[in-house]
């Protein structure tokens, strides 16, 4: 259950923002021109291509360069989701659109409840296909949404915006840090041009945009970046991932049947055959049939183990004192 919180405490993110200087935001980094690209409409194509290629090395140094608060957040979002609590990622526009991305395919890659990574979305659903920027004005519809999944103190948010001052997003992280949240930000502006009320701040300093101000480029590429990082190093931390195979991927089509018979094959030395009937047993689960496999146990007695000893695989294998054969060294790429 969230609790109200006062709208002077929610208006304190702005509070080193003039009303000018909100709603006029040339100063700042995201807002600006660039100057390689002044010409961009007098460009032959191939030269613009080239320019677009050349620019978009920023968003992995970027990324690079927020190491440190990126590997913060993944430990602290992983020791939450541990003990029962959920990740949320909220935005505005394109920043939005990648949170929602990013949460939806959590569960077929790791086979997450859909509730454990959620992404909100300035407008809801009908946000995804037609845009609804003027809706991140709404400095509370950003709490209401929160509200309304029931966020609490247990809880994770991940607040994206690329300029650092979309009110819908301030308003929801407030809210977040007033109810004891783990809240962290995501920008693509210096913190001494916004600051954002997180207890985590990553700032993305991909520079000024070939397009000027269209941050669905740069910025928006190493946020996709930043997320990736998120959510893949939050469920390595919680066990779903066994060197590098997502051992607990979901199997719902015919791809994924196919990648969760190579892991079992990779990872185990099983035939085909042998793998179908292990997946099969184990209604789906590569990790639990990785268990059978490896320990030489029944469904059930695979699931005990499991229970007691997971819900990371090679935790649960040492405490078995089985293992999995050696992987094959790999030849020549």
């Amino acid at each position: 259950m969230t609790t109200a919180v006062p709208r002077d405490a929610l208006a304190e993110p702005l509070a080193s923002l003039t009303g000018a200087q909100l709603w006029s935001r040339g100063h700042l980094l995201t807002e600006q021109a660039n100057a390689l690209s002044e010409n961009l409409d007098q460009l032959e194509t191939a030269a613009l291509v080239e320019l677009f290629c050349e620019n978009d090395r920023r968003p992995q140094e970027a990324v690079a360069a927020a190491a440190v608060p990126l590997a913060a957040a993944v430990d602290a979002i992983a020791a939450r989701l541990q003990h029962g609590g959920r990740l949320f990622y909220l935005g505005a526009g394109t920043s939005g659109r990648l949170g929602v991305l990013d949460a939806a395919e959590c569960p077929p890659t790791f086979c997450s409840p859909p509730q454990l990574v959620q992404g909100v979305l300035a407008g809801g659903s009908a946000a995804l296909l037609r845009s609804s920027e003027g809706l991140e004005d709404r400095f509370e519809a950003g709490v209401a949404d929160l509200e309304q999944r029931g966020f609490g103190p247990g809880d994770c948010l991940v607040g994206i915006a690329a300029g650092g001052t979309t009110p819908y997003v301030l308003g929801a992280l407030s809210q977040a840090k007033a109810l004891g949240a783990l809240t962290i930000a995501i920008a693509c502006v210096p913190a001494e041009q916004v600051a954002m009320p997180c207890d985590i701040d990553i700032r993305l300093l991909t520079g000024p945009e070939l397009l000027t101000g269209s941050t669905r480029l740069k910025a928006g590429t190493a946020t996709k970046m930043a997320l990736n990082i998120l959510s893949t190093g939050v469920m390595v931390r919680l066990g779903k991932v066994y060197g590098n195979r997502m051992v607990d991927v979901a199997v719902t089509n015919a791809k994924l049947e196919d990648r969760a018979l190579r892991i079992l094959a990779d990872l185990a030395g099983l035939s085909r055959q042998r793998g179908t009937e292990l997946l099969r047993q184990a209604e789906g689960s590569v990790r639990l049939a990785l268990v059978m496999a490896a320990a030489g146990l029944d469904v059930s007695a695979a699931r005990t183990a499991m229970a007691a000893h997971g819900p990371g695989l090679r935790t649960v294998l040492t405490a078995l004192g089985a293992q999995l054969p050696p992987l094959a060294p790999l030849g020549p790429s």
